[in-house]
């Protein structure tokens, strides 16, 4: 039986789960796969309870953290190595930058046959300065030189990774997007609205917007707030907030909102107000369902999956049109996508779908058809397992093992 050791950052609420989650369960029995993973960071919630669904129990590795911090990353790098030595894997597959770094690097050293690495995102523009930037590149292109494949989300992505940033040459570059079960986005939705709905005591002509994800400067939610409050000052439709997620800014954005002459209420408070806090929602299908129109204002993305799932939800969407966001909104005909994080470009997109019912509606109900073609898991799983199978022949390891005590 082949072989597969799955390294991802940390179990938080987000796609780089859902994709190592359903690689792992889908993948077998064809692939025995171990999956490790870090620890969570401060504000964000556990999504362990995804792995659990599907029966995978994990390793965890509480010293892989998402900031840079020498020891625990040290640690963290030989632990990785033991489990490698232990298992002796015909493929390592790491997702996302820190386990990235580590999990290549042990594989490289242990000899592993082919070692894979998908970026769900990147952090070469909007995070950090210049200086640290290019760090990041110089370590990710080391990196990629010890790399069999490079997986891309999109073909946005690999352009970006190749001939932007020259992370390495495009030849190395497959572009497999994310897959999900996206059925459970389909079923119950009148039910799940009136429940989401009624738990927040939202109107029936209410308008409820949402944006989803953590609370961090990346994401630019003060654009969304002040691009709400703009459109409620414009419209005589009564308006909603909801920000669905948690993080360092929390209290930031609070007082923010505030400062707009906005009501704000943060959940278990459950009175009506402009702008509600709602933290972690693990049930996004029932949120989705109770939302009227999704929002995402990042300054950079990979493949937003609360982009997917609202569009899964049947629900128009405005974002920003940056990383591989093109990939994944149909622009025009499942939402509109603003080409610059401008706020009064923003806001009148907002506008214009809180205005218009007929577009609104029409956006919702195109949004299903185009993600579940495009992002369902079981593309994803054949896609991966065919690369799988084209790197194992090229190296011709299926019987053969190299592994070193490095």
């Amino acid at each position: 039986m082949l072989k597969v050791l799955r390294i991802i950052n940390r179990f938080n609420i987000g796609g780089p789960t859902y994709n190592a989650a359903y690689l792992t369960k889908y993948l077998s029995p064809e692939f025995k796969t171990v999956l490790v993973g870090g620890a969570i960071d401060e504000g964000e919630d556990s999504s362990e309870y995804i792995l659990k669904q599907l029966g995978i129990k994990p390793i965890v590795i509480p010293e892989m953290q998402r900031s840079i911090q020498y020891n625990s990353d040290l640690i963290a790098y030989y632990k990785l190595k033991e489990i490698i030595q232990r298992f002796k894997p015909d493929i390592v597959h790491t997702h996302a930058s820190k386990s990235g770094v580590l999990g290549r690097w042990a594989a490289y050293r242990c000899g592993v046959p082919v070692i894979i690495h998908t970026f769900h995102g990147h952090v070469f523009h909007s995070y950090f300065n210049r200086m640290k930037t290019e760090l990041f590149k110089q370590v990710e292109r080391k990196m990629a030189a010890v790399s069999t494949r490079i997986i891309a989300l999109s073909d946005i992505q690999k352009y970006e990774l190749s001939v932007k940033h020259q992370i390495c040459e495009p030849e190395k570059i497959s572009v497999i997007p994310l897959g999900f079960d996206l059925s459970r986005f389909q079923e119950q939705k009148e039910s799940k609205r009136s429940s989401f709905r009624s738990k927040y005591n939202l109107a029936e002509d209410e308008l409820a917007i949402g944006i989803i994800g953590r609370l961090v400067p990346i994401k630019n939610h003060e654009l969304f707030i002040r691009s709400f409050a703009n459109v409620k000052q414009q419209t005589q439709r009564k308006l909603r907030a909801f920000i669905i997620g948690d993080g360092e800014r929390k209290e930031a954005l609070i007082a923010f909102t505030k400062s707009l002459g906005l009501t704000v209420n943060i959940y278990p408070d459950k009175k009506p107000a402009d702008v509600t806090f709602t933290s972690w929602i693990k049930e996004i299908d029932v949120a989705n369902a109770g939302l009227d129109i999704i929002c995402l204002t990042s300054l950079n993305e990979g493949t937003p999956v609360s982009l997917i799932e609202a569009q899964a939800s049947g629900k128009p969407v405005v974002s920003t049109n940056v990383g591989g966001i093109e990939n994944v909104v149909s622009a025009g005909k499942t939402g509109i996508l603003v080409n610059q994080p401008n706020e009064i470009l923003f806001s009148q997109a907002l506008a214009n779908l809180v205005s218009n019912d007929t577009m609104r509606l029409q956006f919702g109900a195109e949004g299903w058809g185009y993600v579940s073609k495009k992002f369902h898991y079981t593309r994803l799983v054949d896609d991966m397992r065919e690369l799988y199978h084209d790197l194992l022949d090229v190296k011709a390891v299926k019987h053969a093992s190299r592994y070193v005590s490095a």
